[in-house]
């Protein structure tokens, strides 16, 4: 006779996309900062020189996520989602989720790419092309720093305020 199965907690939970990790972002940072690092060690003799405001990009896209984020919440907030004329339409709140999960990830890319030029640009100080490209590093690796914490935030303002949170499941709460 067998013990009958227990639901796991797993199971129980709706499958779907849940908040965007800061420890899979990190992963990524990681792999691809390594793998740039090891890019460049090889062939930075081949690249042209980088120009200053090369990551101006990524402030670009955190500045308009923020305007959306500004947006998105100010209509969750008010609950000002819906399909009549004048609100959010749900079609779009779930493209403004997805754009912010893709700007994570990019986000983090971007980070990686920036931090493996850096430190490889932080070893060479005998070479004065190291030197004219430092600045432009630094610049792109914190816009994409600005860009993962932007899309982290409008991913944020697009939950429904009546989210269940980590610690209520199906209505009862967590532990004290």
């Amino acid at each position: 006779m067998t013990a009958p199965r227990r639901p796991r907690h797993d199971q129980d939970e709706e499958p779907g996309l849940g908040p965007t990790k800061l420890r899979d972002l990190v992963v990524i940072a990681v792999i691809v900062a390594v793998t740039a690092w090891i890019l460049v060690r090889y062939n930075y003799g081949s690249l042209p020189p980088m120009p200053l405001l090369a990551g101006l990009v990524l402030y670009i896209l955190a500045a308009l996520e923020v305007v959306i984020a500004f947006i998105v919440r100010n209509r969750v907030a008010s609950r000002d989602v819906g399909r009549a004329r004048g609100q959010l339409h749900p079609l779009t709140a779930a493209r403004v989720l997805a754009l912010a999960k893709a700007s994570a990830i990019l986000g983090a890319i971007a980070v990686g790419v920036w931090t493996g030029l850096l430190l490889f640009l932080l070893t060479q100080h005998d070479l004065s092309a190291a030197d004219h490209d430092r600045p432009g590093a630094i610049i792109g690796l914190v816009g994409g720093i600005v860009l993962v914490v932007a899309a982290l935030w409008l991913e944020y303002c697009c939950r429904a305020p009546d989210d269940p949170t980590d610690d209520a499941i199906e209505g009862h709460p967590g532990p004290a």
